[in-house]
């Protein structure tokens, strides 16, 4: 795999899985859930490091709407996993008891 550096980080530069795989993934039958997860928020992780001071709200917007179908995608592989996930993007209080 090859690298780019930005700024002292190393990024991977080429992702083999992008947000338009969120529903291949899900769907992997051989895949563990961990796997899935852990490819869905490499995906993820990928989008916010795109991101600059430059960027527009747009932008930003738009990788927010896309991190939230990649949150929506975990919680249909690990519950658990995606209701702390999307907790943390709503800021919702995790003391409280799921309904």
């Amino acid at each position: 795999m090859h690298y780019y550096h930005l700024k002292t980080k190393i990024y991977p530069f080429n992702m083999k899985y992008t947000y338009e795989d969120i529903n291949k993934i899900v769907a992997f039958k051989t895949w563990s859930v961990k796997k899935k997860v852990d490819t869905l928020l490499k995906i993820d992780v990928n989008l916010y490091t795109n991101l600059g001071l430059d960027s527009k709200d747009s932008e930003k917007k738009r990788i927010k709407a896309i991190s939230r179908k990649i949150y929506n995608a975990i919680s249909l592989v690990s519950p658990s996993d995606g209701y702390m996930l999307e907790a943390h993007m709503n800021e919702k209080d995790l003391t409280e008891p799921i309904q």
